[in-house]
């Protein structure tokens, strides 16, 4: 079978490296290259790197809707999608005989949409997975393959378990590939789901009980970020743990090389594992608080309503 990989970001790399190692890949559709970083250099999309370091064609359509000719000419029997980022219209789904399928995130029908890793985190679940979809117009609501479950770890963040998750739907998207190939494919349909919309940066509320403020900084880690302020400093927060300790929301209940740098919340207290003062180096809370920047009984701000 003749295969088409759609994918843009990190997250589908070993998706795609892993079923162009065991089946071969055609062609790889993804987004167009876009500026990173402070000088906004123009940079292809990882997925576009590693077709390339394969010698593989790679198509970058804008709309894809606008140049559905350049898919047609490929001539795949199938497609595999990973973290493309557009949604695919009926004619494009009707090219591929044997059909579009997905690999997404979550345990559909929960956290259909763009960042189902996220939200997982942050709405404290103890489990995630991975779903092997077969592709309709919707978002998210084509009819289910196979999924496998993984658990979230209290330690996660949102790039931890990226990664984990991203070799598991290499793993399972391979399983369900010698299946369909061989026709032993049992569809099952999915139940009323739940939406997740683009993550933002987010002003950490210190007056939510500890384990949501954790699970925020976690889920918006290593980007978007969530981020706290204190008069004049604004840190963003790339890694925090519920901890024992109590006292006035947002205050610092230690800032010091030896025990971290712990902030009260409305219920409990977490600690800022990791930080990243504004234009600064992302470092260990305690270098940070090497510097002194922030002392026992300072107050972190509250968010704007």
């Amino acid at each position: 079978m003749t295969i088409l990989f759609a994918g843009t970001p990190a997250f589908a790399v070993p998706v795609f490296e892993a079923v162009a190692q065991r089946f071969g890949v055609a062609a790889v559709l993804t987004r167009a290259d876009s500026p990173q970083g402070r000088k906004h250099v123009l940079t292809p999309p990882p997925v576009k790197a590693a077709a390339l370091a394969r010698g593989i064609p790679v198509l970058q359509p804008v709309r894809l809707r606008e140049d559905l000719a350049s898919l047609r000419a490929v001539g795949a029997d199938l497609m595999v999608t990973c973290a493309y980022g557009q949604l695919l219209t009926q004619e494009a789904l009707d090219m591929f005989p044997m059909g579009v399928w997905n690999v997404h995130a979550s345990l559909l029908p929960k956290y259909r949409g763009a960042a189902p890793i996220a939200a997982a985190i942050a709405a404290g679940e103890e489990e995630t997975g991975i779903t092997i979809m077969r592709t309709d117009a919707g978002m998210d609501t084509g009819d289910m393959f196979l999924q496998e479950r993984l658990p979230i770890g209290g330690e996660d963040t949102c790039g931890t378990l990226s990664e984990k998750l991203s070799a598991l739907g290499a793993r399972l998207i391979c399983t369900a590939l010698e299946r369909i190939s061989r026709g032993d494919v049992v569809l099952r349909k999915q139940g009323e789901g739940t939406v997740c919309r683009k993550t933002v940066r987010t002003q950490a509320d210190f007056t939510r009980p500890a384990r949501e403020v954790s699970a925020l900084i976690r889920a918006l880690s290593p980007e978007p970020l969530a981020y706290a302020v204190c008069g004049e400093l604004t840190l963003n927060c790339l890694d925090a743990r519920v901890v024992q300790g109590s006292g006035p929301a947002g205050a610092v209940l230690a800032a010091s090389p030896k025990e971290g740098l712990i902030v009260a919340c409305g219920e409990g207290a977490v600690r800022l594992c990791e930080v990243q003062p504004a234009g600064g180096k992302r470092m260990a809370d305690t270098a940070f608080c090497n510097g002194g920047r922030l002392k026992r009984g300072d107050i972190f701000d509250k968010p704007a309503l």
